[in-house]
């Protein structure tokens, strides 16, 4: 796909009956059940690799959470799936394993791997170069947090995603145990503080700095802003990983914040 005002292929029709659970793309034998402990422990110890093995961890990342996709909207195959912010591409790697069209859309060079997806376009996520409703499916994983304004960054979700189109948004919020990434959990004692004790442990600089490239984003006022606009509904709002009660302590006020661990928003684009 160009980097220019582009028009996706005719959108597939939207899906009107209930996924099975765990997705429709995904080999039966490669389905595990959302949510349970057995997949929520296989991606916390793929999460412990990602700095030594990210091509372990990230590739199951992806599958889950296509699995995630295709469970609230069905299979993505003759679909038009933009990821934004994606990084190495192995979302979209995956989507297009599973037929979809996808496109990498990753403000950040230094993010992409050493061979990002075919037809990779530098952007920001603010300003995508793509028309109005062109995406059937909107897909943005962890992202979320690493933007000063997260309302102009829905906004902007939202204007790609053809009306009935889902959207998917996930993000690890502040007082999350990792919400200082690689120097949580000592954020909890402040950001300046745990990133000094980070580079004394590892003898390097921290990647993430406070107010630059990572910010204090909560679930609470998130929820707030998503349920105030027009454009899009909530579909689901829950812990993206926790093995049980995911949509439950999200309810919570307080207890979310901490428990909830990554946050887990599907929307649905407003008819216009």
């Amino acid at each position: 796909m160009r980097a220019g005002r582009a028009r996706s292929r005719p959108a597939a029709e939207p899906h009107t009956g209930a996924a099975p659970r765990g997705g429709g793309g995904a080999a039966p034998r490669d389905r595990v059940r959302d949510p349970s402990f057995r997949r929520s422990l296989a991606l916390f110890r793929a999460f412990l690799r990602e700095q030594e093995e990210p091509d372990v961890c990230y590739p199951l990342l992806a599958r889950d959470a296509a699995d995630q996709v295709e469970a609230y909207g069905g299979p993505v195959a003759g679909r038009v799936v933009v990821d934004v912010g994606g990084g190495g591409g192995y979302f979209t790697e995956e989507f297009r394993r599973r037929g979809a069209h996808a496109y990498l859309f990753e403000p950040d060079a230094r993010e992409l791997a050493g061979k990002p997806p075919r037809g990779t376009v530098i952007a920001d996520g603010y300003l995508l170069p793509l028309a109005d409703g062109a995406a059937d499916v909107t897909f943005t994983s962890n992202v979320l947090e690493h933007v000063a304004d997260p309302g102009t960054f829905l906004s902007e979700l939202a204007r790609v995603t053809r009306p009935g189109g889902l959207i998917y948004v996930s993000f690890t919020n502040w007082l999350s145990p990792w919400g200082g990434h690689e120097w949580a959990p000592w954020h909890y004692l402040g950001a300046e503080r745990a990133r000094a004790r980070y580079r004394r442990r590892t003898g390097r600089p921290a990647k993430h700095t406070l107010g630059e490239n990572l910010f204090r984003v909560h679930i609470g006022t998130t929820l707030r802003q998503v349920r105030s606009r027009d454009d899009v509904r909530i579909v689901a709002a829950r812990s993206r990983y926790w093995p049980f009660l995911t949509r439950a302590v999200v309810k919570v006020p307080g207890l979310r914040e901490f428990a909830t661990w990554n946050l887990l928003l599907i929307l649905r684009r407003c008819p216009e």
